[in-house]
Formats: structure tokens, C-alpha cells, sequence
């Protein structure tokens, strides 16, 4: 009778052993998945960056230091999104916005760039890309709070370090890199250097 006790205990320990597996391995892949949702978003930023930089090249007084700032985060966000490095790629992404803030405030002061047609598509649609990234990265970090804790809660610490489930960092864009842009001091550089 003992016997059969403890066989029975042992099966269930088994199984709830697994059913936490089975929702550590679906933890996992809800984060991956997130994060190629992103992935994609930044590949087609990537994508779309050099026509918007070209199209205000071609605007013969336009800041070629504020374009080579975009030139030099896209390049950061690229090197970091291929590494996998989420921290690096955080601080390139806090660069990126900067960037793509100070040009869209600068292009305000040149009218031929304003009203040209090429510029206007490309800024609506890195400005929505921008937007649909915040949004993923919402996501991504929902996933990556959910698996983090649960790997970290008891019982299923036992299992995690058993099949080696590890933390997952967040997606966070650079505190200061969030702050407003001073559109008035951009402004007086911009008048200043057209």
C-alpha cells in the first residue's frame, strides 16, 4: 500500500514537473516571438532610414551633422540588433530617437524639404514604425516580465535551473535620451545654419 502511494506521488510530482516545463518552454518562445516582432519593425526602419537621409541631402543647406548623427545610430541599432544585444540596443535606440527628433524639428526650418513629397512619406512612415516599435517593445517586456518571474517563483525555480531557463533583460530606451527635444534651440541652429 505504501509502495503504491509513493508511485503514485512520484507520477504526479513527475507530471506537475512537466506541465511547469511545458510553461517555462511557452514563456520562452512568447518572448521570442516578441522579440521578432520587433526585429522586423527595426528592419524596416533600417531600410527606410537611408532614403529619408538622402532626400534631405539633396536639400543643399540642410545640417549634415544632424544627418550624420541618424547615419551613425542606425549603424549602433544595426550592430546591436545583430549582436542580440538588448542593453546596447536600448542605448542605440535612445541615439536613434534623438536623432530622428532633431532632424524632423530641423527640416521644419527648410521649406523646400517640408513640402516635398518624398520627405513627408518617409517621415510619416518611420514616425508610425517609431510608434509600432514602442508599442512591440511594450509587448516584449510584458513577455519578458512574465517568464522572468516565473523562473524565478517556487517551484518552478527547481525546474528553470534544472533545464537552465535564464532571465531575460527588458527593452528599455536610455532615460535621457527620452527627455523632450528643445524644439526653440533647434530651431535658432537650424535659422542660424540655412
Amino acid at each position: 500500500m505504501f509502495l503504491a502511494v509513493l508511485i503514485a506521488l512520484l507520477v504526479a510530482l513527475l507530471f506537475y514537473g512537466v506541465m511547469i516545463y511545458n510553461n517555462l518552454v511557452g514563456l520562452k518562445h512568447a518572448v521570442a516571438q516578441a522579440w521578432s516582432n520587433i526585429d522586423v519593425l527595426l528592419k524596416q526602419r533600417h531600410d527606410e532610414l537611408p532614403k529619408l537621409v538622402e532626400v534631405c541631402r539633396q536639400s543643399m543647406h540642410f545640417e549634415q551633422e544632424t544627418l550624420a548623427r541618424v547615419v551613425r545610430a542606425r549603424q549602433q541599432v544595426q550592430d546591436a540588433r545583430q549582436d542580440h544585444n538588448v542593453g546596447a540596443l536600448g542605448r542605440a535606440e535612445g541615439e536613434m530617437r534623438s536623432g530622428l527628433a532633431r532632424l524632423f524639428a530641423v527640416a521644419e526650418a527648410y521649406p523646400d524639404l517640408k513640402t516635398n513629397e518624398a520627405f513627408a512619406h518617409l517621415q510619416a512612415r518611420i514616425s508610425g514604425l517609431e510608434e509600432s516599435i514602442a508599442d512591440r517593445r511594450e509587448y516584449y517586456n510584458a513577455a519578458v516580465n512574465a517568464s522572468n518571474v516565473r523562473i524565478e517563483q517556487f517551484p518552478d525555480v527547481l525546474v528553470a535551473r534544472l533545464f537552465g531557463f535564464l532571465p531575460t533583460i527588458l527593452f528599455k530606451v536610455v532615460d535621457a535620451e527620452k527627455a523632450d527635444v528643445d524644439l526653440k534651440a533647434l530651431f535658432g541652429q537650424a535659422g542660424s545654419g540655412a
